[in-house]
């Protein structure tokens, strides 16, 4: 595959690849974190492409995280999933990150449905909450606009001050009221870099910034996704709660597992909030 050193040239390229081998374009972009991938096993697939075959697309290479992209129908809607995200942490740039979305966006999507896992700060939430996140930190160090605006694609600054979408959390805490959910709550975001995990010093600063949870992603993908005029909700699987003065290992398998049993419940709920957004 040729190298282009051109970031619009490359979101271009892999635009034109993908208008050439899909039925419809995507009206609602849903991307799935760690242990979160198997919603596609709901969809009415038309397209499933590896990243590897995208042109320019990075690849993922965290356990938890399959590596497709899949079109489709869910609960009536075109959608175009991402099953598995890219991290700071793989040595991507937030700009090479979110490359995959940018190309969504390009194709017509103007609704992103983001999906994580990530650490409980809140001492009040217990593995298996669902947070619907209303506001983020990041504390990732990068942002995925920096450098030269392409002003097609959207205003040199953006504006955040409601950087998820009022109504699509409402819709979303009215469905897991519909599905009787009752572990679903509200809260903040903050992405670091990682790999490594917090230490206890680290959680009690992030619960003292205003944190409910922490993980390693998402912020780049929303920041992208409000430059280029979508609506976003996002949903944390609480996988565990860090409590710094009683600090226990963390280990991914356990994220993964923890996870993989939260996913039935936050699937039910991605499915019937598609309904009514």
């Amino acid at each position: 595959m040729r190298e282009m050193p051109d970031y619009k040239a490359k979101v271009e390229d892999a635009v034109s690849f993908l208008k050439g081998r899909i039925k419809r374009p995507p009206a609602v972009v849903i991307i799935l974190g760690t242990g979160l991938g198997s919603l596609i096993d709901s969809m009415e697939v038309d397209v499933q492409l590896p990243y590897q075959d995208i042109p320019h697309f990075p690849q993922s290479t965290v356990p938890g995280h399959h590596g497709n992209l899949v079109f489709g129908t869910l609960s009536g809607r075109d959608v175009a999933v991402l099953q598995g995200r890219f991290h700071y942490y793989e040595g991507y740039s937030t700009r090479e990150l979110t490359l995959p979305l940018r190309v969504l966006s390009l194709l017509g999507a103007d609704i992103l449905v983001l999906t994580n896992a990530a650490g409980g700060l809140n001492p009040d939430y217990t593995p298996g909450t669902i947070m619907v996140i209303r506001d983020h930190l990041n504390f990732i160090g990068e942002n995925p606009l920096r450098g030269a605006n392409i002003e097609e694609w959207g205003p040199r600054f953006p504006d955040l001050s409601e950087p998820y979408d009022r109504a699509l959390m409402g819709a979303a805490m009215g469905s897991a009221e519909k599905i009787h959910l009752t572990n679903v709550t509200s809260g903040v975001y903050v992405a670091i870099p990682g790999p490594s995990l917090e230490t206890p010093a680290e959680t009690r600063f992030l619960r003292s910034a205003g944190a409910d949870a922490v993980g390693m992603s998402s912020v780049p993908e929303v920041i992208v996704a409000k430059h280029a005029g979508m609506r976003v909700l996002a949903l944390s699987a609480i996988a565990n709660v860090n409590d710094p003065d009683n600090f226990v290992p963390i280990m991914l398998d356990d994220i993964i597992r923890a996870a993989g049993e939260i996913e039935p419940l936050l699937q039910e709920l991605v499915r019937e909030t598609l309904l009514i957004i």
